[in-house]
């Protein structure tokens, strides 16, 4: 992920950001059962993986923001 992305990451909101989550985790469930059918080989779903860590971890962050 480039750091224009990031930033444009940090600039959603927390009910954006989770719509996203919840779009790459059906993307990412999607690719890892391809992959054990053997219909997909080469697969980013590791990219996938951090993509959404580094979603959950700005919305901890923005959640945590707004309670202290």
């Amino acid at each position: 992920m480039k750091k224009n992305d990031i930033i444009a990451l940090h600039q959603k909101s927390i009910d954006e950001l989770k719509q996203e989550l919840v779009k790459l985790e059906q993307e990412l469930g999607k690719a890892k059962l391809e992959i054990k059918a053997g219909k997909r080989k080469n697969t980013h779903s590791r990219l996938m993986a951090d993509h959404i860590a580094r979603i959950k971890t700005i919305i901890g962050e923005k959640t945590q923001s707004r309670s202290c």
